[in-house]
C-alpha cells in the first residue's frame, strides 16, 4: 500500500490561525469598549461640553430658562394689554437680566407703524387709560427720557408686533403694580432740535418733554 503524503494540520498550527479569526470577530462587532490605548479603537465623542460653570443639554441659555433671551432670570412679572373695549391685543413680560430688565412684547390687532411703549404712574386701566397717569419716573422729575419710556413698538402690516428690549433705569420692585401703555403713535422722546421754535421758546416744548407727542393710548395692562 502507498503511504499517504497527506497531514492533518497539527494543533500547534491550528490554535493561532483560530485566535486570530476570533479576535478579528471581536474587533468587527457593534459592543465594541471604547479604548486610549494606541492601536485600538479610540473614545466615542457624542457631545460638545458644557460651558465651564454651566450644566444641561443642548438649547439650554446660561443664567435661564430654555429658550430664554440674554440670560434673563426665570423669575419675573407679566402684563395682559388690552384696548378700550376690553379685548386682548397682547402680552408682555418682564425678567430680570442681571443689572438691567429684559422686556418682551407681542401683540396683535394694532395699527401698523410705531408705538410709544412705557411704564406709567399708576396701576389702572379705566376708561381711555388716562388713569393710568403720566410715564413713570423714578429719580429726578426734570430727566428725559422718563425712566419709564422704552423703544417703539414696530407693528407690521398685518398689525401684529414682537419687541425684545433692555432697560436699566428701572426695576422689577418699581414697576410692580405699575401700567404699561401702548400709545396710537410714535414717542420722538423730546427728540426736538432747537432750530425748531415753539410758543415761548425753541426746542421740545413741556407737553412734548413729557408725552414723547405719542398721542392717545390704545392699549394698556397692570404689571403683575
Amino acid at each position: 500500500m502507498a503511504t499517504s503524503t497527506t497531514r492533518r494540520p497539527s494543533w500547534r498550527t491550528v490554535t493561532p490561525v483560530l485566535a486570530v479569526a476570533a479576535f478579528g470577530l471581536v474587533a468587527c462587532s457593534n459592543s465594541q469598549e471604547s479604548s486610549d490605548v494606541a492601536g485600538t479603537t479610540p473614545p466615542v465623542w457624542t457631545s460638545s461640553p458644557a460651558p465651564a460653570g454651566h450644566e444641561g443639554g443642548h438649547g439650554s441659555t446660561p443664567g435661564g430658562r430654555e429658550g430664554d433671551d440674554h440670560g434673563a432670570s426665570a423669575d419675573g412679572l407679566k402684563v395682559e394689554l388690552k384696548d378700550g373695549s376690553g379685548a386682548d391685543v397682547g402680552t408682555a413680560t418682564i425678567v430680570s437680566g442681571g443689572n438691567h430688565l429684559v422686556v418682551t412684547v407681542e401683540a396683535q390687532g394694532l395699527t401698523p407703524g410705531f408705538h410709544g411703549l412705557h411704564f406709567h404712574q399708576n396701576g389702572t386701566c379705566e376708561g381711555d387709560f388716562a388713569s393710568a397717569g403720566g410715564h413713570l419716573q423714578v429719580g429726578p422729575a426734570d430727566a428725559h427720557p422718563s425712566s419709564g419710556d422704552l423703544t417703539s413698538l414696530q407693528v407690521i402690516e398685518d398689525g401684529t408686533a414682537k419687541l425684545v428690549t433692555w432697560t436699566d433705569k428701572v426695576t422689577l420692585e418699581q414697576i410692580a403694580g405699575k401700567a404699561l401703555i401702548v400709545h396710537s403713535g410714535a414717542d420722538n422722546f423730546g427728540n426736538i432740535p432747537p432750530r425748531y421754535t415753539h410758543e415761548g421758546g425753541t426746542g421740545p416744548d413741556a407737553a412734548t418733554l413729557s408725552t414723547g407727542d405719542a398721542g392717545s393710548r390704545v392699549a394698556c395692562g397692570v404689571v403683575g
